[in-house]
């Protein structure tokens, strides 16, 4: 059971007590309707059927903020299978990667469709509680899994919590390997920002457990269930990075932070921060870590 309390202060003090949903297409049917906000995760398709072979259906579809394919399976309750029953559909779906591509192009378009990331399929188990042996589990795949616990609360609120959380072939080492220096003026420039990138890297994964880390060519991406910073490559003298924090509710400061929301960049994030120095990073921490609460 979840430890999440929830009171309505509103002419006094009462306690929200928590329920689990009457069926579980409940819970299916408001997470698909609201996946992207949920989740970070582009609907697609439910029920998708598995063909002859497999013989199944996937509870649900989509595709991620870093295209990377995602299986989302829901339980009412505890149910120890959903694991299995789930990479048993992500084995299905390495093997039937022209299919899932349609699907994207129907559905988001060929640009979608292209630059689907096969390198990190994931898998997002949604259930009304889970075991120390589910959690045990997910840890000794090499598949990157999230386990979601929900709660309802009352007749309007929706509580999740993320249980564990794995990152499978996405998830690298928490230190990034340092370039040597050499004297060239360029090459010191260089090797300061690669530097600098391995310690804003260091910092990110930091921020919790089941932080995981996706490349893609165009920035490298930090999420729990959604991401929470985009980190471009390095240029001359900076490092750029994304945030999913709301511009308004930040002192913006001219050369360090920027609100580029309705603005075309790679990566995800409402919040651009610029950085140039180690002093840089420090500065910035108080929004990795809002941006990370957010995620």
């Amino acid at each position: 059971m979840s430890g999440l309390k929830l009171f309505n202060t509103k002419g006094g003090v009462t306690e929200v007590t928590p329920h689990l949903a009457d069926v579980e297409a409940d819970v299916q049917g408001f997470v698909e309707a609201h996946m992207e906000m949920l989740l970070g995760v582009r609907f697609l398709a439910s029920e998708h059927r598995t063909g002859q072979v497999h013989g199944g259906r996937i509870d649900s579809l989509g595709l991620d903020e870093n295209g990377s394919p995602v299986i989302v399976e829901y339980k009412r309750g505890t149910d120890a299978g959903v694991i299995h029953q789930g990479l048993f559909y992500l084995a299905w779906l390495m093997d039937h990667r022209a299919e899932f591509e349609r699907l994207v192009r129907d559905r988001l378009g060929v640009t979608a469709a292209s630059q689907v990331l096969w390198s990190g399929p994931r898998l997002i188990c949604i259930a009304g509680d889970f075991t120390r042996y589910d959690v045990h589990a997910v840890r000794e795949h090499r598949r990157s899994i999230d386990l979601v616990r929900y709660r309802l609360f009352g007749s309007d609120l929706l509580g999740l919590e993320t249980v564990a959380s794995v990152g499978g072939d996405t998830q690298v080492s928490r230190r990034a390997r340092r370039p040597s220096v050499t004297h060239a003026a360029a090459d010191v420039r260089k090797t300061a920002m690669m530097e600098l990138a391995g310690a804003v890297d260091e910092v990110l994964l930091g921020l919790g457990d089941g932080v995981n880390r996706v490349d893609r060519k165009q920035y490298r991406a930090y999420q729990r269930l959604r991401n929470f910073a985009c980190l471009c490559p390095p240029q001359r003298s900076k490092l750029l990075v994304y945030l999913k924090v709301d511009p308004a509710d930040v002192n913006l400061v001219p050369g360090f932070t920027r609100d580029v929301s309705g603005l075309g960049h790679h990566g995800t994030g409402d919040l651009e921060v610029q950085l140039r120095t180690p002093r840089d990073v420090e500065r910035a921490q108080d929004l990795f870590r809002l941006s990370y609460a957010a995620a």
